[in-house]
């Protein structure tokens, strides 16, 4: 799906979530809907923008844990405290093909929090060890992956066995 230009429904989506905002409906009640429609407008670019970067990205993905959800984009992280569920852009970003991974089920805390990170600009750390380490997209999903996370939208080549 990467690669396919952004839909209506995506753009109705998007422009539902910025105007159910609290601010947004603020202005609104009180006699400001130009101002709110212009911030709604930001919004909506800004999202767009977000989703455009999960779909080219190298080692972007979404990642949800029990601390909440997030969109990884390189040197940018979208996040909220909510479950993917309650956040319409993170699962915006899976449904456009961008990989997920859900550590809810990961019970080895102290394992996780050893991991490398990804790398921010799809390079490869040549020595991924000591502090600051990072290691490909692939590469971390293998490892969290042995942990027990579950993975939607798998970049990695497939194997036959």
């Amino acid at each position: 799906m990467k690669g396919i230009p952004m839909q209506t429904g995506v753009l109705r989506v998007l422009r539902a979530i910025a105007a159910s905002w609290w601010r947004h409906k603020e202005l609104r009640r009180t006699g400001q809907s130009a101002q709110a429609r212009q911030i709604e407008r930001e919004t909506v670019l800004r999202d767009l923008g977000y989703l455009r970067q999960a779909a080219t990205l190298p080692n972007a993905h979404v990642i949800c844990g029990d601390g909440g959800t997030f969109i990884h984009l390189g040197w940018t992280t979208v996040s909220t405290f909510a479950p993917i569920e309650r956040f319409p852009l993170a699962a915006l970003a899976v449904a456009r093909g961008t990989p997920f991974i859900d550590i809810r089920s990961v019970t080895d805390v102290t394992a996780f929090a050893n991991l490398p990170c990804v790398a921010r600009d799809g390079s490869v750390d040549p020595d991924p060890c000591g502090p600051g380490r990072s290691v490909s997209l692939t590469t971390y999903i293998d490892l969290v992956e042995a942990l027990g996370a579950r993975i939607a939208n798998d970049p990695r080549p497939r194997q036959s066995t």
